[in-house]
Order: C-alpha cells, then structure tokens, then sequence
C-alpha cells in the first residue's frame, strides 16, 4: 500500500462521500481502510508515484452507460490501472445495450453522488450493476476512490466481490 497511512473507514466519516459512508453503515466487511491523499494527486497515475503504490494495486471505477428503449442503463466497471474496460464488448452485453459508453462527467457525478476522479463500487445506486475484473477480485489489497478526492480506499480484491450487485466478470478489461 506504498505509503498511504490508513486507518478503519468507518472511524473516518471526514474521508468518505456521503453515499460511501451510508453503504458502510450496512455492509459489514470488516477490513475497509482510508487514507488521506493530497486531492491535486487523486488521478491514478499521478496517486501511484506519489504513494509509492503499483498501478496492479490499484482499480479504477468508471461509470458505463447505454441505451435500450428509451431507458438509459447504467453500471460500473471496476478494473486494474494496468487495463483498460472493454466497455463496447463485455460491458456493453451485460448492459444489453447496443452501444455503450463511458457516461458523461457531469452525469457520473450526479447519478452516484461522489467526486469525478473519486467514484467508488461501494455507495453507487443500488439498482446498477458492479462489474469486477477478476484480476481485482484475485488482488490480495487494491486501492480504490472514496468517493471523494481527498482520500483512498483500499481493502481485500475478495471483498469487492461481496459488495450488493457485484458481479465478477473474467477478461472485463484489456
């Protein structure tokens, strides 16, 4: 975890967007950290240097949207900063969508409730699906957002698994 000073998330309300902290409340996973980070140094590879922390410990949340019959379909995709989502194959079908994108900032933003550059699986609506990687599922510590800028997550890949509608997906990235 490079140098990241952590401590147990749920001690830290002052470190976690506001839905984070209420899906905390409910999920019991007992090994969630936080750590405060400078926010100028939230986005990946700027965190990693930083930090001292591997790009293959940490995941990125992005936010997919699609369409079908008029209703916008939405789901995040949790995969390794050494990857990239394959958004228009793996995700795309699980929306069962026709075409799917990376949904707009400001519409990321307002949907979850957190910080662009800080989104998080733990916190999103609950109707949307979480989609891992299973190379974040099978990583023994990643770090992920907070929903905020100003700090990190980071807790066991086999705990992600366990958060309400997640769902791991092998080869969800590239």
């Amino acid at each position: 975890m490079g140098t990241l000073k952590t401590e147990p998330a749920r001690e830290r309300p002052d470190l976690l967007a506001p839905p984070v902290l209420a899906a905390l409340e409910t999920w019991t996973e007992p090994e969630v950290l936080v750590a405060p980070i400078d926010p100028a140094l939230a986005d990946t590879a700027e965190f990693c240097e930083a930090y001292g922390v591997g790009l293959a410990e940490s995941a990125n949340c992005v936010v997919v949207a699609g369409k079908r019959e008029g209703e916008t379909r939405y789901a995040a995709c949790l995969v390794l900063a050494t990857t990239r989502a394959d958004v228009n194959g793996v995700a795309r079908r699980r929306l069962d969508v026709r075409k799917a994108s990376f949904a707009p900032m400001d519409v990321a933003v307002a949907e979850t409730g957190m910080e662009y550059g800080g989104i998080t699986p733990i916190g999103l609506p609950a109707d949307w699906p979480i989609l891992i990687d299973a190379r974040v599922a099978a990583t023994p510590y990643v770090i992920i957002g907070s929903g905020v800028r100003h700090s990190k997550i980071a807790l066991p890949g086999t705990a992600l698994v366990r958060l309400p509608g997640a769902e791991v997906i092998e080869d969800l990235a590239r």
